[in-house]
């Protein structure tokens, strides 16, 4: 007989696949452990059985008001009078229990008129020779003091209680023990001082952090308008340089076309060509410009900003439009932010704009821009006569043009980099644009 014939369960057991085995091990571990949740879900369902009378007494007792504690108190108090007194004390006994209770139920409105009702009651007591439970009224009326008023209520009240624990050991200690029940009393006039103070300090430590949140959710309030008004204006100022500057470009155009088209076709194509090209960059540069409100909009990074490299061609559309452009820039611009760009394009822009709508013909524009490491300077001068002032009547003037937005917006776009913009006539005719932008972190002018 071999070995294995010898040893029928070993050969049994080598025969078993190991992933058989493996996964038997696994189902006993996850049997075990199924009994250990099955165990601890049973504890947390005893738990919360046992918990739901507290929750019930919680719920029960937030419904009812706090005065109806203060009344249950005399309640129990006069009951317990009723219940222990001989009949012949009951009537003192009764009256002193209601004189040092039935005052408790105001004592939320008016707590130290309410310690002062408690305490003469007290010492009615006192004189009448008469012990009574109900004198408990009297560390409630000092919690209540403590609770609702300042420190130097509460040390009075503390003071009125404390002359009262003197009073009422020399008079009702057994044996001449007075120092074991007056430092008792002490210790529960004290309890209650500190728990009404801690009261009244987290009850105005809760005020200041509602406090603080409201006004800290007004500032966020406050701060979103201020947001929301600033990117109006921003897109309003952006708006209103690109629908400007190309309509006044499609108009001088389309007035050059009209003029052309009998004597020179081929300008008049020209033009109307360059109208085509003009209106196209326009809701080029209004896409561009609102893409910022739509995350969706991919044409917003096919198109980047314009800036200090694109005055070359704003200068030839506008030599098309009938104001020949000069062009000077000195320094390198690689360095210079985009948005610092962005703003020196706006504003050689509006000023090119205003010169071609209020010069004569026959004017001519120069631009100058000096690119340094920290700053930007902006010249745009023109050879025709500066824009009549609105805000200046004449006696032949019937009527009164209103002032536009293309100033204050330079103004605004060179106060965003600490600049500040002059414009105004030149001594010998003309118009002159002039700012400076600084290009530091803060966005102020260094000192």
């Amino acid at each position: 007989m071999t070995e294995a014939a010898a040893e029928p369960g070993h050969a049994h057991q080598n025969q078993v696949p190991v992933r058989v085995r493996v996964r038997a091990r696994w189902a006993r571990t996850a049997v075990r452990l199924t009994g250990y949740a099955d165990l601890a879900c049973a504890r947390a369902a005893r738990a919360a059985r046992a918990a739901r009378p507290l929750r019930a007494a919680a719920r029960w007792r937030s419904r009812l008001p706090p005065t109806a504690w203060d009344a249950l108190l005399a309640t129990l108090l006069l009951l317990n009078v009723a219940t222990t007194r001989a009949p012949h004390e009951l009537p003192v006994a009764a009256a002193l229990t209601a004189a040092l209770t039935l005052p408790l139920l105001w004592r939320r409105r008016a707590p130290r008129t309410v310690f002062a009702a408690v305490a003469a009651a007290a010492l009615v007591q006192w004189l009448a020779d008469v012990q009574l439970p109900a004198d408990v009224a009297l560390l409630v009326a000092l919690y209540t003091v403590a609770a609702n008023s300042g420190r130097r209520g509460t040390l009075v009240a503390g003071a009125a209680v404390e002359a009262g624990a003197v009073l009422a050991c020399l008079r009702w200690s057994t044996d001449g023990a007075f120092l074991t029940p007056f430092v008792a009393v002490t210790a529960l006039a004290v309890a209650a001082a500190v728990l009404g103070v801690n009261v009244r300090t987290t009850r105005a430590y809760l005020a200041a952090l509602e406090e603080r949140a409201a006004r800290l959710e007004h500032e966020q309030e406050q701060q979103a308008r201020l947001a929301a008004a600033e990117e109006r204006a921003r897109i309003t100022r952006e708006m209103h340089d690109i629908v400007t500057h190309n309509l006044s470009v499609m108009v001088a155009l389309t007035d050059a076309a009209v003029y052309a088209q009998h004597r020179s076709p081929d300008k008049a194509t020209t033009a109307m060509l360059q109208i085509s090209e003009t209106g196209r960059q326009a809701l080029t540069d209004m896409r561009r410009s609102l893409g910022v409100l739509r995350t969706d909009e991919p044409d917003a990074r096919r198109h980047p900003l314009p800036g200090i490299a694109q005055l070359a061609a704003l200068a030839d559309q506008m030599g098309a439009a009938g104001l020949p452009t000069g062009l000077d820039v000195h320094g390198g611009h690689a360095h210079i932010p985009a948005t610092a760009q962005l703003t020196v394009y706006r504003l050689v822009q509006e000023a090119l704009t205003n010169t071609l709508k209020h010069a004569p013909a026959g004017a001519r524009a120069t631009v100058r821009i000096h690119c340094a490491a920290a700053t930007v300077t902006v010249d745009v001068t023109d050879t025709g006569p500066h824009p009549p002032q609105p805000a200046t009547a004449t006696a032949a003037a019937s009527v009164v043009v209103p002032p536009g937005h293309g100033i204050p917006g330079m103004r605004e776009r060179s106060a965003a980099y600490g600049g500040t913009l002059h414009a105004g006539p030149l001594p010998d005719g003309g118009w002159r644009v002039h700012t400076r932008l600084h290009l530091d972190s803060a966005g102020a002018p260094p000192a």
